[in-house]
């Protein structure tokens, strides 16, 4: 990311945390959201254990490209400059997906991609190092095929990735540019004694970063074999602590200090500190699905639909009201969201830590695009 866009998305996050604060003490809502989603497809290639997507009967509706660009320069007109990252399902399945990162960098909407990197093939690299993205997040959950490809539900799929992780530092290279690709591991009970090597497999296979996300409650497998049981939390807080001691050395793991020691607690299933209350996630998030539907917090329902509306009536709508007043109340403890919401400060260091780790080999002048 270019040292401006930098500047103009910290101002906004230092701007609206003054507007966070003023609608906590007095009720008056003067914030817009700063953190976007776009969840383009519930279709996907993969059968993870603990996803609901690939289990559907049937499909819902989805925003076309177009539309997706339509509702994207509408938050632009809203609040200027700003990321989302996209994610699905699985994003590449949809046609005309690369064509829609390509759209965000040419209308100055820094965007980036979650896949699962099966279809990181040579073309698709090829294009989507061309679209200049925000950054590439792959979920790899172990530095074992084995493991890998059992949660994953796709034999074979760990290779895949390992193959489309070095097209993409290969691509680069060859295209003179950068972007972060960040490693995201779901811990569970099946790898959490594994991630210390995980971080040092990120760097030997010329992957940028690690930002684990704790297991949810979802699906079967994840009340009955994927979650981390009692017997073994003491086992995962010396794994957390040998994580941050990791990253106290200078390994590139972006999660905070804070942030890795609440992994147990997400497994014991804790409320909320006091301390990171109340919830801001409410007061950020613009959280897009496939049918264009947006939520605030997806523990919550929708506030409406920007297929048929505008980001400003979404955001200063009724339903918006009420649902941003919910959220400021919940004590739920997620270690994705409203629970681990970072300062600024912590997100100028996420950003610092990404650009070190990429190397001055692949890094690019400020002036540059990137």
């Amino acid at each position: 990311m270019q040292v401006h866009s930098m500047v103009q998305l910290g101002l906004k996050h230092a701007s609206n945390t003054a507007a966070e604060t003023l609608y906590l003490k007095t009720g008056i809502d003067r914030t817009r959201p700063i953190t976007f989603h776009g969840l383009v497809n519930e279709r996907c290639n993969a059968r993870c254990r603990h996803c609901e997507y690939w289990r559907l009967p049937d499909y819902g509706e989805e925003l076309s490209v177009a539309q997706w660009q339509a509702a994207l320069l509408g938050i632009k007109a809203f609040v200027g400059v700003y990321a989302i990252n996209f994610s699905g399902g699985e994003p590449l399945m949809k046609k005309g997906f690369i064509d829609l990162l390509t759209f965000c960098g040419q209308n100055g909407i820094r965007a980036g991609v979650t896949t699962n990197g099966a279809l990181l093939t040579v073309e698709k690299v090829k294009q989507i190092v061309a679209a200049r993205p925000l950054n590439v997040n792959i979920s790899v959950d172990a530095p074992d095929a084995g493991i890998h490809d059992y949660f994953r539900g796709v034999p074979g799929l760990f290779d895949k990735v390992c193959a489309g992780i070095r097209r993409l530092v290969t691509e680069q290279r060859a295209q003179q540019t950068f972007f972060p690709i960040i490693v995201k591991p779901t811990v569970t009970s099946l790898n959490y004694r594994l991630l210390p090597d995980l971080v040092r497999w990120v760097r030997e296979i010329g992957a940028t970063a690690v930002n684990f996300q704790p297991l949810g409650r979802w699906t079967p497998e994840t009340q009955d074999e994927l979650w981390i049981e009692q017997p073994e939390w003491a086992e995962l807080a010396q794994v957390m602590e040998q994580l941050i001691e990791m990253k106290r050395n200078g390994a590139a793991i972006m999660n905070s200090v804070e942030n890795l020691r609440m992994v147990t607690a997400n497994f014991r299933e804790e409320k909320a500190d006091p301390r990171h209350m109340p919830c801001r996630i409410g007061l950020q998030e613009f959280y897009i699905r496939p049918n264009g539907d947006v939520c605030l917090c997806f523990h919550f329902p929708p506030v409406g639909n920007v297929a048929r509306q505008n980001t400003r009536e979404i955001w200063r709508g009724e339903t918006a009201g009420k649902i941003r007043r919910a959220t400021t109340r919940c004590s739920r403890l997620c270690l994705a969201t409203c629970h681990s919401h970072k300062s600024l400060t912590h997100k100028a260091a996420q950003a610092l830590k990404l650009f070190k780790s990429g190397g001055r080999d692949t890094m690019p002048a400020w002036g540059e695009s990137a």
